[in-house]
C-alpha cells in the first residue's frame, strides 16, 4: 500500500512538472515592441529595403559610366586546308595552329550629356525610392498601431460585457430569492433569465472580436500566431484625452511638405526629366579615345635566316607573342548619329510621355492628400463632439440605472424598466469606450495623412 501511494505520487508530480513544461507561456507586448517588431519582420518593409538596394546600385552603375573599359581577348585557333607556305612561294595542303590576345580600352570624352544625365536620373531614382521606403515604414507603424488601438478597444467591451453579464447574474439571483418567498411573479425570473442568456452571447460576440483583432495585430507584426500575447495597455484615459484645436489649412500645408510619398513623387519627376534630357542626348555626336596592345603566334610562321637567305627559321611562342608581334595602338573615335531607324525619337517621345505621366501623378497625388486630410479633420471634429455627447449620455444612463436599482428593491419599479435602464446603460458604456478610443485613433491618423508619425508612438 505505501508503495503503491509513493507509486502514485510520483506519477502526479511527473505529469504535473510535464505540463508545466509544455503549458504556453504568455508574452508581454506593449505598443513600442509592436511597432518595431513590424518593422523588422514585415515583408513589405523587406521589399522596399531590398529595392533601396537595387537603386544604389543603379547608382554605382552610373558613375561607373564616367570611367575607361578595359577589356582582354585571347582567341585560339587551328586552320585546315590550302594555304600559303611563304618558303616555297606556293599553296599547299596542311593545318595551321595559332593564338592572339590583347587589351583595349576606351575612354569616354563627350556623350551628349547622356552620363551626366543618366547619373542624375538614378540618384533621383535612388531617393524617390528612399522616401518610398519612408512611407512604406510609417504605414506599417500605423497599421500596427491601429491594429494595437483595435485590440485595446475590444477588451474594453469585453470588460464591459462581462461587468453587464455579473450583474444581471446578481440580479437573476436576487429575483429568484424573491420569487421563492412569493414578491416577485414567477415571470420575473423567466425574464431576467432570458436577459442573463443575452449577455452571455453578448459576451460571446466579445471574446471572438478580442480575438479576431489580435489575429489581425499578429499578421501587421508577422510573428508566431500560436504565441499567447498579452498586450500592455498604454495610457488612455480620458482625463489624458484632450480635444486640440486645428487649423485645416495649416494642416494641408504641413502634408505637402511633409508626406513621404510628395518628397519621393518630386523626385520621380526629376528622374524622368534627366531621362527625357539622356534620351535628347543620343542625338548629338560622341567622342571617345581608345587604346590596344595586341600579339599573336603561328605554328607556321617562319623568319628568313640572316646568313643564309634561302632558308626560313622557325619562331617559338614567346620570340612571336612578346617580341616581334605585339601591336599597339592609340585612337580618337567620333560617331555622328545620322539614321538609327528611328529608335532616339522613340525613345524621346517615350521619355516625353514618362515625364507628363509623372507629372499628372503628382497633381493626382495633391489632391488625395487634399481630400484625406479634410476628412481626417471633419472627422476628429465629429469625435471630439461625440467626446462630449457620449460623457453626458454616460452620467445620465448612470444616475437611471442605479434609481431604477433602488425603484424595483422596494418594489416601485418593474423589471422591464430595470431592463430597459441596465441596456441603456450597457450601451452608454460602449459608446462611451468607442468614442474615447475612436477620437484617439483619429488623432493618430491625422498624424498619418500630415507625415507626423513615428516610431515612437505614444497614446
Amino acid at each position: 500500500m505505501r508503495f503503491f501511494l509513493s507509486t502514485a505520487l510520483l506519477t502526479l508530480l511527473t505529469f504535473q512538472t510535464s505540463f508545466a513544461q509544455t503549458a504556453p507561456t504568455v508574452k508581454q507586448l506593449t505598443l513600442q515592441e509592436a511597432v518595431s517588431t513590424a518593422l523588422r519582420n514585415n515583408f513589405t518593409v523587406k521589399k522596399a529595403e531590398n529595392t533601396l538596394e537595387l537603386q544604389d546600385g543603379s547608382v554605382q552603375q552610373a558613375y561607373a559610366q564616367f570611367l575607361p573599359s578595359l577589356n582582354a581577348n585571347m582567341n585560339a585557333n587551328r586552320r585546315t586546308g590550302r594555304q600559303f607556305v611563304q618558303e616555297r612561294l606556293q599553296f599547299d595542303e596542311f593545318t595551321t595552329r595559332g593564338i592572339s590576345g590583347g587589351l583595349n580600352t576606351g575612354i569616354p570624352i563627350f556623350t551628349g550629356f547622356q552620363n551626366i544625365s543618366n547619373l542624375r536620373a538614378a540618384q533621383a531614382r535612388r531617393l524617390s525610392t528612399e522616401e518610398i521606403l519612408q512611407r512604406t515604414r510609417e504605414n506599417i507603424i500605423f497599421q500596427t498601431a491601429s491594429s494595437f488601438l483595435n485590440v485595446l478597444l475590444n477588451q474594453e467591451l469585453l470588460t464591459i460585457a462581462r461587468q453587464d453579464l455579473e450583474s444581471a447574474q446578481k440580479q437573476l439571483d436576487q429575483i429568484r430569492a424573491q420569487v421563492e418567498v412569493g414578491m416577485r411573479p414567477i415571470v420575473d425570473q423567466y425574464n431576467q433569465e432570458a436577459l442573463v442568456a443575452n449577455s452571455e452571447f453578448v459576451l460571446v460576440q466579445r471574446e471572438n472580436a478580442v480575438n479576431i483583432s489580435m489575429l489581425g495585430l499578429i499578421r501587421v507584426m508577422q510573428i508566431d500566431p500560436l504565441q499567447e500575447y498579452q498586450l500592455v495597455t498604454p495610457g488612455v484615459t480620458e482625463s489624458d484625452v484632450v480635444v486640440k484645436s486645428f487649423d485645416l489649412n495649416q494642416l494641408v500645408s504641413q502634408a505637402l511638405s511633409k508626406r513621404s510619398d510628395i518628397r519621393a513623387q518630386e523626385a520621380e519627376i526629376r528622374a524622368s526629366k534627366y531621362a527625357l534630357n539622356a534620351a535628347r542626348g543620343a542625338m548629338l555626336p560622341t567622342l571617345s579615345l581608345s587604346a590596344g596592345l595586341n600579339s599573336s603566334y603561328s605554328d607556321q610562321y617562319r623568319e628568313r635566316d640572316i646568313t643564309d637567305p634561302t632558308q626560313f627559321n622557325k619562331l617559338g611562342f614567346n620570340d612571336q607573342f612578346f617580341d616581334r608581334n605585339p601591336t599597339r595602338s592609340i585612337g580618337v573615335n567620333l560617331s555622328i548619329p545620322i539614321f538609327n531607324r528611328l529608335s532616339t525619337r522613340t525613345n524621346i517621345q517615350r521619355s516625353q510621355v514618362q515625364y507628363k505621366n509623372d507629372q499628372l501623378d503628382m497633381e493626382d497625388r495633391r489632391l488625395g492628400i487634399l481630400q484625406e486630410v479634410r476628412q481626417a479633420y471633419n472627422d476628429y471634429q465629429a469625435y471630439a463632439k461625440q467626446l462630449k455627447t457620449t460623457e453626458t449620455a454616460l452620467i445620465a444612463a448612470t444616475k437611471a440605472y442605479e434609481t431604477e436599482q433602488e425603484r424595483y428593491r422596494v418594489g416601485a419599479s418593474t423589471l422591464i424598466e430595470l431592463t430597459r435602464a441596465n441596456t441603456e446603460y450597457v450601451n452608454a458604456s460602449s459608446n462611451r469606450v468607442r468614442a474615447v478610443y475612436q477620437f484617439v485613433f483619429q488623432e493618430k491618423l491625422l498624424d498619418y495623412y500630415i507625415g507626423n508619425i513615428s516610431t515612437e508612438i505614444e497614446f
